[in-house]
């Protein structure tokens, strides 16, 4: 995107002496730009959220409101914040006084009188920033459009594969060795780039501040069973040898299960990733001080000494040797470092170099220790389980691989299904066959699911099923506008089949 001429932007002037605001928009104006005034802070800050000036040029005493203080609200105001203000002032002329504008906000401080030609190097100097900056903002908001949308348009494929191989376990439970590794290999791939898919949606919400964790006590030791079990099997895969030590007294952490186990899952399956086959691989965790250490070493092909602080880095490759190809997209220490200070602690890698393993450690503040539990906790109840029954499902998505598989599927473990392909297609047949359970895709190729949601919510039997986002967007605001629409709940492609048994559909 190329620079915007000057001529272009618009700036604000404010100051409250009639005399010197005049001057100051003349020389501005004969400099190609366009200027608009204010003489005072309240009318400045009002105008600013109005006409939203590329820059403004703000005199520190106001009659009203002092400019430091004008410039603060503007800079925490999110609607305003990006606004470019050069603080002007002939009566606060010491660095102090500069030093105290500048850490307010502002993105520069001049001393008055102003030379002419310096008042408009310094405007065109912070125009010409603020452009990159905006440019910068517009490159991250379409990488993070582009990440969300890659994440569903891979969850489409990944849904008729995962269920398909459910399928097939159905339809031949009992098959020689070899066609059994066949399956395994399957779902371990599938499985792992539904993990890869997860992860860049989690660089999606975590860059715009969208990711919400469920803060309560957590057992650390409940942690690391299940990041130890999610890795099991690809450690194994590669002869790793994994050895977890633990505290003898319970630990508890103030965090989210779920994120605390995918931070360590993320670092021991980097270890194995790294690591040669047949490697050795440690998980320790030690208690000092009201703080809990968490670490993860391995005798891998370790990082170079001046890429140790890069680790973290998006999209980061540094832990590689230049003649071996891993896989990964270079995003998982990243969401462990984000994730792990969205809990209030820090994470740091070492290595003494290329070929000679890597550690990484992980500090979180410890809430409770020994049997006692933190105050704050947030109880949650485990649901009922459902007992199961034959169901009606009605199945819509115009992806017909992932509609027919899911149907055949449900058809097989004893319910009886139907699929359809349209908006359309849905509303009549919710309308003739009656579902108990209606799967609904939010992409459909004639009406968005949304409206189709609102038009089967109209139904007469529409208290009668229960109606499901079942979709590749899985973004948390995507979960809000599908319970906004009529849903009862929203399900991420592919599907999991534990939330399919929590509906009484056991496959």
């Amino acid at each position: 995107m190329p620079l915007q001429p000057y001529s272009d932007a618009l700036v604000l002037n404010v100051d409250d002496s009639d005399g010197a605001r005049y001057v100051k928009s003349r020389i501005l104006i004969r400099a190609g730009l366009r200027v608009i005034e204010a003489s005072n802070g309240e009318d400045a800050i009002s105008m600013a959220r109005s006409e939203m000036p590329a820059l403004i040029l703000l005199d520190v005493k106001l009659p009203d409101i002092n400019g430091l203080e004008v410039c603060r609200r503007l800079k925490e105001d999110p609607a305003t914040q990006t606004i470019l203000i050069l603080q002007t002032s002939a009566s606060f002329i010491g660095t102090a006084d500069k030093i105290r504008a500048l850490d307010g906000g502002a993105d520069n401080y001049l001393v008055e009188p102003i030379e002419p030609d310096e008042l408009i190097a310094n405007v065109k100097a912070l125009l010409r920033l603020g452009q990159v900056e905006r440019e910068l903002r517009e490159v991250d908001r379409r990488k993070d459009e582009f990440l969300a949308t890659l994440a569903h348009e891979l969850r489409n494929p990944l849904g008729p594969i995962r269920t398909a191989l459910q399928l097939l376990r159905r339809l031949d439970p009992d098959v020689p060795p070899a066609q059994e590794n066949a399956r395994n290999t399957i779902q371990r791939h599938t499985d792992h780039l539904v993990r890869l898919v997860d992860d860049l949606l989690d660089v999606a919400r975590i860059s715009q501040g969208k990711i919400a964790l469920r803060h309560e006590a957590v057992d650390l030791h409940t942690v690391i069973d299940n990041a130890v079990e999610t890795c099991t099997d690809f450690i194994e895969s590669k002869h790793h040898k994994l050895t977890v030590t633990f505290p003898d007294e319970h630990v508890d952490v103030c965090g989210d299960q779920v994120r605390l186990s995918q931070i360590i899952a993320n670092l021991l399956l980097n270890a194995a990733k790294f690591t040669s086959p047949g490697g050795q691989i440690g998980l320790s965790v030690t208690v000092q001080d009201q703080q809990v250490f968490i670490r993860v070493s391995d005798n891998g092909i370790g990082i170079e000494q001046g890429a140790v602080n890069a680790i973290f880095g998006l999209f980061s490759q540094h832990g590689h040797l230049h003649d071996q190809v891993q896989d990964g997209l270079g995003i998982g220490l990243s969401l462990v470092k984000n994730l792990v200070e969205l809990h209030g602690g820090s994470v740091r890698a070492t290595s003494e170099g290329l070929g000679l393993g890597s550690t990484f450690e992980i500090i979180l503040p410890v809430i409770c220790s020994g049997s006692g539990e933190s105050p704050d906790v947030i109880q949650m109840e485990a649901p009922s389980p459902v007992l199961p029954q034959i169901k009606k499902v009605l199945v819509v998505d115009d992806n017909k691989d992932a509609a027919d598989m899911l149907v055949e599927l449900l058809t097989l473990t004893g319910h009886h299904g139907q699929a359809a392909y349209t908006g359309r297609q849905a509303i009549a047949a919710a309308a003739q066959f009656d579902p108990d359970i209606i799967f609904l895709d939010i992409g459909l190729p004639d009406i968005s699911g949304y409206e189709v949601a609102t038009q089967l919510r109209a139904l007469p039997n529409a208290r009668k099923f229960t109606l499901i986002a079942l979709t590749g967007y899985g973004q948390e605001h995507d979960r809000q506008n599908a319970l906004a629409s009529g849903f009862d709940d929203h399900f991420a492609k592919p599907v999991d089949f534990a939330k399919l048994g929590a509906l009484g559909l056991s496959v």
